[in-house]
C-alpha cells in the first residue's frame, strides 16, 4: 500500500521508502522514517501533486514519488 491508496484525511504509518536515492535521502532528512504517522491532506484537482502531512508540517509531493512511500497494512 502507498500514499496514493489513501483517501483524504486517512493516515497510516510509514513502512519503507524505495526508489530514487535522492528522494529517499531527502525524505529521511525531513523525518519520514519507518513508523512515522503520515496522512493525506489534499489532492490537487487533476490528481497531482498530493499534499501529505507528517511530523507537523505539510509537504507537496508528486504522485510518481508518493508511490515510493510504502505504508503499513494494519
Amino acid at each position: 500500500m502507498c500514499i496514493c491508496d489513501l483517501k483524504v484525511g486517512d493516515s497510516k504509518k510509514i513502512d519503507n521508502i524505495v526508489g530514487d536515492p535522492k528522494l529517499c535521502k531527502r525524505l529521511f532528512a525531513l523525518g519520514a522514517i519507518k513508523g512515522t504517522e503520515i496522512s493525506l491532506k489534499q489532492v490537487a484537482p487533476l490528481g497531482d501533486p498530493l499534499i501529505i502531512n507528517f511530523r507537523g508540517f505539510d509537504l507537496a509531493i508528486r504522485k510518481k514519488d508518493a508511490k515510493n512511500i510504502l505504508l503499513e497494512e494494519a
